[in-house]
């Protein structure tokens, strides 16, 4: 019964995300009109045009998932720069209809004069959210490292200092595949760390073009003295966790799953399954508590936990540190507003008591390939143990 309420509240969330997404597109399409040539064949190139790339992004994963390769490829790709267009777009015509609205309600513009700047309106959006689509997907490409020292009064064995990697939100797949990963890796291994974390979504949704492309020969790459560690994430789980936390296992990749190891015999680190398990297997991830039974806390106790909710749960357990990511800092401006609200920390260092967090902007992206208002990130943590 739980698991048919479950899929019937998740078709009726799908259905109103497509129906919005059709509004969406239907007003856009519509204010679109005003720069296409007044003749039916320019009007039929362009119906054609709209419908295939506003649906592109669906079809194309629908496709990837019978055959990956260069067609589902170029389908999503052109979906994916779609959906960060009609965004911009969205919000640009509809600021400027509300703004009109105002003008003409309060007669403080004549209706004529403003029915007459709908062309200049139209050609100046669109080329303002052109320029935005280059500036965010360029940006998206712009690797930065973000450095941050901690100080851990514990004693951790015979480390005095740890350089830490850390790397969330690769988000490997159609639209990041080996190039990109290389580069994120040379960025990762010119830091010589001493350990290297992913704290999810290591993989975005279907792992075949990561097979496909052999992205794990890639991954291998990666020098760490300590090891290389990841927790899951929820798009680990939307494309399958098993299947690819396996293959990612076959890499030198050391999933902790709800699990902990006591690394160099001087810090325990812990990774958690991630918070949407129970959205998808029905079954909830270990209480973090239970996670820590037998655990000496003398140790610096370091955490891994892909969404960076319940924040609490790591100062109530007396974590040193809390690495997480998931948030992308809204990878699109204005989203970064929203992710502030849902979201004691969006992104950024945050301290509680004894407990350290950083929240990773992530280095890859989900859907469009762009990034406006947020950056690609390989973090950087050097922690000193000071008894």
């Amino acid at each position: 019964m739980k698991n048919m309420l479950y899929y019937i509240m998740l078709i009726s969330i799908i259905s109103l995300i497509m129906f919005l997404y059709i509004l969406v597109n239907y007003y856009i399409y519509g204010k679109l009109l005003a720069i296409i040539p007044n003749n039916r064949l320019w009007l039929l190139i362009y119906r054609i045009t709209f419908i295939a790339v506003a649906s592109s992004f669906l079809v194309g994963r629908i496709i990837e998932r019978v055959n990956s390769g260069i067609v589902s490829g170029t389908i999503i790709l052109v979906g994916s720069f779609w959906l960060g267009i009609a965004y911009y777009l969205f919000l640009f015509f509809l600021a400027a209809d509300v703004i009109i609205f105002l003008l003409t309600f309060f007669h403080l513009v004549p209706g004529t004069r403003i029915a007459g700047t709908m062309l200049l309106r139209s050609w100046t959006f669109v080329a303002l959210v052109t320029a935005l689509t280059v500036f965010g997907h360029l940006n998206s490409k712009n690797i930065r490292v973000t450095t941050i020292r901690l100080d851990i009064p514990k004693q951790a064995g015979t480390l005095k200092t740890l350089n830490l990697v850390a790397v969330s939100d690769i988000h490997l797949g159609t639209l990041i595949r080996n190039s990109r990963l290389k580069h994120i890796i040379d960025t990762m291994n010119s830091l010589n760390p001493d350990i290297v974390l992913l704290p999810g979504d290591v993989v975005d949704e279907d792992l075949a073009p990561v097979i496909k492309y052999n992205m794990g020969d890639e991954l291998k790459a990666i020098k760490s003295k300590f090891g290389v560690f990841a927790s899951t994430g929820n798009h680990e789980y939307i494309g399958g966790v098993e299947s690819a936390v396996h293959y990612l296992s076959q890499y030198g990749i050391k999933y902790l799953r709800d699990e902990k190891a006591l690394v160099n015999n001087s810090f325990y680190l812990i990774g958690r399954e991630d918070s949407s398990r129970f959205r998808f297997t029905g079954k909830k991830r270990k209480e973090l508590q239970d996670i820590m039974t037998g655990i000496d806390k003398n140790y610096p106790l370091l955490l891994m936990d892909h969404q960076p909710r319940n924040l609490k749960d790591a100062y109530n357990n007396k974590i040193d540190f809390q690495i997480s990511g998931h948030t992308h800092n809204g990878q699109l401006f204005p989203n970064n507003f929203i992710t502030n609200m849902i979201f004691k920390k969006s992104w950024g260092y945050l301290s509680d008591g004894q407990t350290h967090y950083y929240v990773s902007c992530g280095v890859g992206t989900w859907g469009p390939p762009m990034r406006i208002g947020s950056i690609a990130e390989v973090t950087n943590i050097i922690i000193n143990f000071k008894p």
